[in-house]
Formats: C-alpha cells, structure tokens, sequence
C-alpha cells in the first residue's frame, strides 16, 4: 500500500528513539530491530520497513499504524508483534561503545 509522506511521518514518529542516534533517520520498530528512515518500502535494506495497521478492527487510521521492520509482523487477532528480526548487541552495559546499528534473526 502507498502512503503520503505525511502518514510516512506520523508513523514514523512511532518508533523508537534512541539517545544514542538522530531519530529522525534511525528508529527501532516494537521488535527492537533497527530501521532507517529513508529505507522505508525497501525489502532489500537490512533496515527497510513498513507500515502496519495493529488495529484489531482492520481500520487503517494513522493512530492504529505502526513502523515495523520488513521481516517482522504483527499479528492482529492476539495483539502482539511477531519479531523475526531484532537489534544485535542488546543488553549491552551503557558503558560499551557501540559501532553502527545492525541487526540480526531474532
């Protein structure tokens, strides 16, 4: 599906931010998987993403879209996302530097 790049916007502003990178080119989606603002609608980018509805009543409003990774979903009749994908490197003490985002199978 194909969305404005207002919709784009407020869906985006969904994911998390970390203190660590500009949100306004990385997030992380509820899996905890990295993606990267100008890699949305990309199934090639290792950190492409998409929109998903989580509404459980299928309507498709802006308050019930969600970024989510391109290899991982939601599954709407139990309400939970399904997570193929995560951040590598979780976990880690605040005291480690780490390098660039990337992430790995869940």
């Amino acid at each position: 599906m194909s969305y404005s790049e207002e919709i784009v916007d407020k869906v985006w502003e969904k994911g998390r931010a970390t203190g660590n990178r500009d949100s306004n080119e990385w997030r992380k989606d509820e899996c905890g998987a990295w993606i990267r603002y100008n890699q949305y609608g990309s199934e090639v980018s290792g950190f492409g993403w998409k929109i998903l509805n989580v509404s459980a009543g299928g309507v498709t409003e802006p308050e019930d879209q969600r970024p989510f990774h391109v290899e991982n979903d939601f599954n709407r009749n139990t309400g939970r996302a399904v997570c193929r994908i995560k951040a590598d490197r979780e976990g880690l003490p605040s005291t480690v530097r780490v390098g660039a985002p990337r992430n790995m199978p869940a």
